[in-house]
């Protein structure tokens, strides 16, 4: 009884904050305004507030001529400045926290500053938000009698110079409310393990004891987890480990390729899978609907959007747009301030609005992760897309995989080139890789018009990759665990080639 009061009581609470959403539902322009200047009051007295004078700023138009938009490069010297402790450099409150990401093209780690008011007002916001949705939408929800299944912190934490740093997941677990603590598991101690597979098991010993009700993690690793908690407890499905598992929560990587693979695991018809997106930098997305994959865009989680069309990204007509002028359809790169101190900050990542009213988006990639040698703009949301199709219509199921360009040589024509990691594979592979060609060809018309007659590309060549490779690559690379994972696509050939290499020449 004392979980269903819990339960009734958490519920209520939530809920409430639904009603304080319709400000920025009704008002998107004026709560995104309205936020940015605050954080531009706030900072102004800081070295980078004064260097772009914000005590002369105030209105959009103001901000987007005297600040530039920057890549992580342009400002790693200044986060160094306060990653040895220098303060009121770019934020006026301490910055004790960064969270270490993946490299840049200089194959440094990024470390990315996260403030007191980014954890509080940002990413905890946001994880009361998603449950608020989820519970909105599903009022009989048994949520809170169990807990939540929490896979992330692959690493441990770093202390130097009065600062810390780690992956995000690690520091939102340290830093974690005790709401969340007392309603998850494994416990900190073991979610923070710095050794991926002595956690994967220690993670499973201590969840099979537990009524899991929900789980939260990216979905690769999460299946690496699931099958382990299978094969320890002999069950067959989640739901005779966990009776009353009913949602799943993931970001991080698209669904797509997994989905078939989770629905077998969790045969349940009414169980639900909900998206967030969320980055070392903030997070900015939640689903808000039962059956809609689209992500509505959170407006006041401390974060001023604006978005550069990639029709012109990196070219000399390149300019970031608000909120307020986006238009359907296109595909953008995201640019973000937040109440963490990144100022018109390029954050790598593309998305397409699919509704203005309110604004929801769809996660087409990154900004670096595509292929474009030739002309042919192929985007990780084809990509996806595309297996997604072609494991429909040959049975396949995908582990995971990566592509990459066959350049032009002498009279050669170019291509590309996958390996592809199957769980499933398809039985006729050459139907596979000619539906996939095709499938392609339907979803980007650019990609057709190259491969029109091979007038520049040829048709793609996929190999066969062994079992474990790219779990393989990853462990090589100390990525195991957490929000890792191998680049879907590259315009060079050097994480293709390692893999191939890895793979002992292999292929079909």
């Amino acid at each position: 009884m004392s979980f269903l009061i819990v339960n009734s009581i958490a519920s209520w609470f939530l809920k409430k904050r639904f009603h304080q959403m319709e400000l920025f539902l009704k008002y998107p322009a004026e709560v995104q305004n309205e936020l940015l200047l605050g954080l531009i009051e706030k900072a102004k007295d800081t070295a980078c507030g004064k260097i772009n004078h914000f005590s002369e700023i105030n209105t959009y138009e103001k901000f987007a001529r005297q600040v530039p938009v920057c890549r992580y490069e342009e400002i790693e010297p200044t986060i160094e400045r306060a990653r040895m402790g220098e303060s009121n450099i770019f934020w006026p409150t301490p910055i004790r926290w960064f969270a270490k990401s993946s490299g840049t093209s200089n194959a440094k780690s990024k470390f990315i500053p996260v403030s007191e008011q980014s954890l509080e007002d940002c990413h905890y916001a946001a994880a009361k938000d998603l449950l608020c949705i989820y519970l909105n939408n599903n009022p009989e929800s048994q949520l809170f009698t169990g807990k939540s299944l929490r896979l992330g912190g692959s690493k441990q934490l770093y202390r130097e110079n009065g600062t810390t740093f780690g992956d995000l997941s690690a520091i939102l677990i340290d830093n974690m409310p005790i709401w969340a603590t007392l309603s998850s598991t494994p416990t900190s101690k073991v979610s923070l393990m710095n050794d991926w597979e002595t956690k994967l098991q220690a993670i499973v010993n201590e969840s099979i004891k537990e009524n899991v009700t929900s789980m939260a993690g990216v979905p690769s690793w999460m299946m690496v987890l699931l099958h382990q908690v299978l094969e320890t407890t002999g069950k067959q499905n989640l739901l005779q480990v966990w009776e009353n598992l009913e949602v799943y929560f993931h970001g991080g990587v698209s669904f797509d390729p997994y989905v078939d693979q989770y629905k077998k695991l969790i045969p349940k018809s009414n169980f639900k899978y909900y998206e967030i997106y969320n980055a070392s930098e903030g997070f900015f997305a939640i689903q808000d609907s039962n059956h809609s994959k689209d992500l509505l865009l959170m407006l006041d989680y401390g974060v001023f959007y604006e978005f550069i069309p990639m029709e012109t990204y990196g070219k000399s007509t390149e300019k970031a747009i608000p909120l307020w002028e986006v238009e359907i359809g296109k595909n953008y790169a995201i640019v973000i301030t937040t109440n963490a101190g990144l100022w018109r900050y390029l954050i790598g990542d593309t998305v397409r609005f699919t509704s203005l009213s309110p604004y929801r988006i769809k996660i087409t990639g990154r900004t670096k992760h595509h292929i474009n040698v030739f002309g042919e703009e192929l985007i990780i949301e084809n990509a996806e897309d595309a297996l997604r199709r072609v494991c429909e219509l040959t049975s396949a199921e995908i582990v995971d995989y990566t592509a990459g360009p066959v350049f032009m040589k002498g009279n050669k024509k170019g291509a590309h080139e996958w390996i592809i990691e199957f769980k499933t594979p398809p039985k006729d592979f050459r139907k596979f890789e000619a539906l996939l060609d095709h499938t392609l060809k339907e979803l980007n018309s650019d990609y057709e018009a190259k491969r029109n007659g091979n007038m520049t590309l040829t048709k793609p060549l996929i190999h066969l990759a062994r079992a474990r490779l790219f779990y393989d690559w990853l462990k090589r690379h100390n990525k195991l665990g957490g929000q890792h994972k191998v680049p879907r696509l590259s315009n060079s050939r050097d994480y293709l080639d390692e893999l191939l290499m890895m793979n002992g020449g292999l292929g079909v």
